[in-house]
């Protein structure tokens, strides 16, 4: 069994890959989020209200790890403008602030580790 599990939702597709190393999975998520966002913004959405490519999540990334209790999980949503932003949690989902970091995998990185 792998250690560190990568599931990447990304439009209706769900995929995942098990890792042993933790720089490995933040590694791939790394990559395959620059390959969504390279792909381009996201349209703007009109349902009951407009919703900018900035307030849409293009794909979700998260790692979950192994834990009896809880499980550590952490990731990274790509905006619909291409931005990054960090999370920790898997249903109670909380915003990381990137600002003491080079990059949002790094506080995924750092996040998993603790």
């Amino acid at each position: 069994m792998a250690a560190w599990k990568l599931t990447i939702r990304h439009g209706s597709d769900v995929s995942s890959q098990g890792y042993e190393e933790l720089g490995e999975a933040v590694e791939a998520m790394r990559e395959r989020a620059l390959a969504i966002r390279a792909a381009g913004p996201v349209k703007p959405a009109s349902m009951l209200r407009e919703f900018t490519p900035g307030d849409q999540v293009q794909a979700r990334l998260q790692i979950a790890g192994k834990g009896r209790l809880r499980k550590p999980v952490a990731g990274v949503d790509v905006r619909g403008d291409g931005a990054f932003m960090p999370f920790r949690g898997g249903i109670r989902r909380e915003e990381l602030d990137p600002t003491p970091y080079d990059t949002p995998f790094d506080a995924v990185r750092e996040t998993l580790e603790s």
